[in-house]
């Protein structure tokens, strides 16, 4: 039986590193969010496994992300960050391979949406770079808003044998509720196999305090119409999402949206499909 799955999550600590992106806004971010922290809301809502997801650009929150995944059973993975601009992207993650918990590593992210560079991903060293993760037999995992959806599906498409993940489902605008032009950016990628995309870090597209599970419906709509529960994939963005609402709150909301699927569809959403995805996740014992 598929395990249940959150294929995105973070784990914090400012006292270790610095957090660029942490505004007076996220506040309530601002301290340590650790496995042990975690673990109680994963048991509660009955998710076993889990994927790490980078943070920041940076090489050593890899490392460490990589090590703790060796030492806590329940984080089946880790999406880290190298530098897809540098000389040897290669290099760097075998490098991060041969680390303590390197065959933890399934993935690579950067923070494609804070380039001023709407076309960032189509940079040639960036190119390079994207060629190192897919020859790596990585998943490259696309964090975009939708100023960035053209530039990622050009990408995508130039690299037909490299798995990518949309993150948050590119951050539709549920605030607004115009989600015209974020829906036809986004439906193109349903005609590329080698794409998936996560039901993941909605709650804090919508309103923080008077947000409602109703809200998220239209998007998750155009989620399900694009990708299919096959490629769709379940994601908390926790400690994230406490700032409009809590692990089970999330779980339970995305159980809500999904609720008109069939028995296999909801097992593969809420965990096959991150395994296709994230194949490296998967342990020994389960593969074939």
């Amino acid at each position: 039986m598929t395990p249940v799955v959150d294929a995105h999550h973070h784990l914090l600590d400012p006292i270790r590193f610095e957090y660029p992106w942490m505004t007076p806004e996220l506040a309530p971010l601002d301290r340590r969010f650790g496995p042990d922290d975690l673990a109680p809301e994963l048991a509660s809502a009955g998710v076993e496994r889990t994927i790490l997801v980078q943070t920041i650009s940076s090489a050593q929150e890899t490392r460490e992300f990589l090590a703790t995944a060796l030492a806590t059973p329940f984080i089946a993975g880790v999406i880290g960050w190298v530098d897809l601009t540098g000389d040897d992207v290669a290099g760097a993650l075998e490098v991060a391979r041969s680390a303590p918990g390197g065959d933890r590593l399934v993935g690579i992210r950067h923070q494609v949406h804070d380039e001023a560079d709407p076309s960032w991903l189509l940079r040639p060293d960036v190119v390079r770079g994207l060629a190192a993760v897919e020859g790596a037999s990585l998943t490259y995992d696309l964090l975009v808003r939708p100023r960035e959806l053209p530039a990622a599906l050009a990408a995508v498409q130039a690299r037909p044998g490299l798995r990518f993940v949309i993150d948050h489902l590119a951050k539709p605008p549920i605030r607004s509720g115009d989600l015209a032009a974020w829906t036809d950016s986004l439906r193109p990628f349903g005609d590329l196999d080698n794409v998936w995309a996560k039901l993941s870090g909605l709650v804090t597209e919508a309103d923080w305090v008077t947000g409602r599970v109703a809200d998220l419906a239209p998007a998750v709509e155009v989620a399900l119409e694009t990708f299919g529960p096959s490629r769709l994939i379940f994601g908390s963005d926790w400690p994230v999402c406490l700032l409009a609402a809590s692990y089970g709150e999330v779980v339970a909301a995305a159980r809500e949206l999904t609720a008109s699927l069939s028995e296999t569809e909801r097992a593969s959403m809420f965990g096959g499909a991150a395994e296709r995805a994230y194949p490296a996740s998967v342990p020994p014992d389960r593969v074939g």
